[in-house]
């Protein structure tokens, strides 16, 4: 069955034909034990899966809603922090894709004036993101830039290719979409967001997304410009935080806007072959005028080896 590749707003691809080094995770030393500390523990079961509400993206093949069966699985509580992945970066001296390669893409309101006039490329559908030479997931920004104090942020400028490296060496692994979307539901069904049907309930603030008139003016409501603490608003059902907004999330499956329909509903994983992984969750650019892909049955995709600034991931383990 064919993948195929959804708008690139959420998150900008890097060029076909550009690849450098090793296409696959690099091989990676793995700790000693199983280690489920900072995860929960989800039983599984029934639930349905997708939406047929109309506000998705047709493109995006979010539907037709359908009921899927996972098995018992653990996942982490949080995305993968700054902290987290810099410690299998000294255990590993693992080089992400977006060190080999030199740059990522850096949302152009982040970017010094002077050295968005650097900038090796832009995409031309999508001119807010721009290719920063030297931006990574220590430089979020580009050169000058740290995560000195973002250590319980979500790592960044994390390509499916780094994720499943991190995987590999944590004894883990990334989640399917049937998963991610099991958790993210927390316990709801047929529900728009991990709390329920309202985006901002009682006034409330519950996840780090745009606010005001993107891509120009972010009033920052939430208290946001980039990402936010993985623990910055209050958990699902389940205990998970962040699993709408803030950053993209790698899934497992290689993406495909039809798998949807082909029948698979016991802990289905996506197609066999692809150009594309599927991610999912949004971001804190994400607004409901272009992209409100912030709701749980929303996905999109990228490419293994693309990183931007708004993209991470989480793990899940079986049991």
């Amino acid at each position: 069955m064919s993948a195929e590749a959804s708008s690139p707003c959420c998150a900008a691809s890097r060029p076909s034909g550009t690849a450098v080094g090793n296409a696959e995770p690099l091989e990676v030393a793995r700790p000693n034990r199983r280690q489920t500390r900072g995860m929960a523990l989800l039983p599984g079961g029934r639930f349905i899966m997708g939406s047929g509400d109309g506000h998705g993206h047709p493109d995006d093949g979010e539907g037709p809603a359908r009921e899927v069966i996972v098995r018992p699985f653990y996942i982490d509580t949080c995305a993968v922090t700054n902290q987290s992945f810099r410690r299998f970066i000294q255990a590993t001296g693992y080089v992400t894709d977006a060190e080999r390669y030199g740059w990522s893409f850096v949302f152009r309101g982040f970017v010094r004036q002077e050295l968005a006039a650097t900038a090796i490329s832009s995409p031309v559908e999508t001119p807010w993101w721009l290719a920063i030479a030297g931006s990574d997931w220590q430089h979020p920004e580009g050169p000058g830039s740290s995560i000195r104090r973002r250590m319980d942020h979500p790592a960044v400028h994390i390509s499916w290719n780094d994720a499943a490296a991190y995987c590999q060496w944590s004894g883990k692994r990334l989640p399917t979409e049937a998963e991610w979307e099991f958790a993210a539901r927390g316990g709801l069904e047929e529900r728009t967001y991990p709390w329920g049907d309202e985006l901002t309930p009682d006034g409330q603030h519950r996840c780090n997304i745009w606010q005001g008139s993107f891509p120009t003016r972010n009033d920052k409501e939430d208290g946001f410009d980039g990402t936010c603490p993985v623990r910055a608003f209050p958990p699902n059902g389940f205990g998970l935080f962040n699993m709408t907004g803030n950053v993209w999330e790698w899934c497992g499956d290689w993406f495909s806007a039809t798998y949807a329909r082909s029948g698979m509903v016991d802990n289905p994983r996506g197609p066999d072959l692809g150009p594309a992984r599927s991610m999912r969750g949004g971001s804190y650019l994400c607004h409901e005028s272009y992209c409100n892909r912030y709701r749980v049955a929303a996905r999109s995709s990228n490419t293994p080896d693309s990183s931007t600034g708004n993209l991470g991931f989480r793990c899940v383990m079986d049991t």
